[in-house]
């Protein structure tokens, strides 16, 4: 029976990971959490049984204790309850899907405990990378991606530990607005922004794939999970979302991951690495997809894409301050208080702004996020 401990049960990767486990009959979920969704979460308390849960306000942890007395289960809150969750001994991987920086601290705890981490958290890396991939490395953990893209890789370089890569080919659907000029996206509304044509993910995750943000945290992911220099990434747009991504070796071979748009492949893979085991769903038909094609990003449109490797270029805290300032321009997007093209102009403009730091510290990198959000509310007059 392999334990396993999930950051963020309610989320898209973490329901899909709990719809894993009630496939298998050889996964136990020993403890969970959740940000705000309490009446789903305590449905799956319910199905999952696990022995600790977190929630974040420590209002909904009481209401939990009350409504949760008949099951032995302990509820925490906070930041103290997600590395509760994390450390939590019997479990053996942790599913960081949370999302935001919030991850940091609960990953750093659990790679101390000894924990694998399935890695669906990217803004732990792109943030704090040079702090994490080192200290997985001094502890003996696993880092295994959860990223469609970054699972993509991984598999591609099993066997291969050996050979020098030559190229990381990170592939992009385009999302929804593919094609388009500045010009066409002057007026986009949220809900257009949440068309993505081929992946179903949260709402935060679907306006990064609308702006191409996303795929900028994916390069600087990149980076660090498979300790490759920036010149060696190549974002490649990919619209039938078919080939996840690639790895290039010296001798000009290309290895590629292939598969149906479907999260809980990547999830499954990192579950039970270094097993493939069945899975449900629909498979690949390629007489069905019948051609894949492939086009040059365009980082005038989309020049969030641009920035994040202007971002990793420079280091330090200025990855921070690209992801936080998206995070923070996105939830006013969602709000319908900026319009789209205002979040790369955003991140642009907080880049240039917030403080540098060449070599941030957890405290510096939670302090950075705080400055940014800071300077975005003056900047709008919030």
């Amino acid at each position: 029976m392999r334990k396993i401990a999930i950051l963020g049960s309610t989320g898209s990767i973490g329901t899909q990971t709990l719809s894993i486990v009630s496939e298998k009959n050889d996964l136990q979920v020993v403890a969970m959490s959740c940000g705000h969704n309490i009446q789903l979460f305590e449905q799956q308390v319910r199905k999952y049984r696990p022995k600790l849960v977190s929630v974040w306000e420590e209002a909904d942890a009481a209401s939990l204790r009350t409504s949760l007395a008949d099951l032995d289960v302990e509820v925490q809150s906070g930041m103290d309850g997600l590395i509760a969750v994390a450390m939590i001994p019997e479990s053996e991987i942790l599913v960081t899907a949370i999302v935001g920086m919030l991850g940091i601290r609960p990953t750093i705890a659990a790679i101390e405990a000894g924990k694998d981490i399935a890695l669906a958290n990217k803004e732990t890396l792109v943030t704090a990378g040079h702090i994490i991939m080192p200290l997985a490395k001094k502890c003996g953990v696993s880092i295994l991606p959860v990223d469609s893209e970054h699972s993509a890789i991984f598999q591609s370089l099993q066997g291969n530990k050996d050979n020098d890569i030559e190229k990381i080919i990170l592939t992009a659907s385009g999302g929804p607005f593919r094609g388009k000029s500045l010009d066409d996206l002057e007026h986009v509304t949220v809900a257009d922004a949440l068309a993505h044509p081929n992946w179903n993910m949260g709402r935060k995750i679907t306006i990064d794939s609308a702006t191409m943000v996303n795929k900028g945290l994916e390069v600087m992911e990149a980076k660090w999970l498979f300790d490759v220099r920036l010149s060696q990434i190549l974002v490649v747009v990919h619209p039938q979302s078919i080939i996840h991504s690639a790895v290039e070796y010296e001798d000009g071979a290309v290895i590629a991951q292939m598969g149906v748009p479907d999260m809980r492949l990547p999830i499954q893979y990192a579950l039970y690495y270094p097993q493939r085991l069945p899975m449900s769903g629909e498979k690949l038909d390629l007489f069905e997809v019948g051609q894949l094609t492939f086009e040059q990003p365009d980082m005038e449109t989309f020049f969030g894409l641009q920035l994040a490797f202007e971002a990793m270029n420079t280091g330090g805290n200025i990855p921070t301050i690209y992801n936080a300032a998206n995070e923070r321009a996105v939830a006013l997007f969602l709000e319908e208080k900026i319009p789209f093209l205002r979040i790369p102009e955003l991140i642009s403009e907080a880049m240039m702004e917030v403080d540098y730091i060449p070599n941030p510290t957890v405290d510096d990198i939670l302090a950075t996020e705080q400055a940014t959000y800071e300077y975005i509310n003056r900047n709008l007059n919030l």
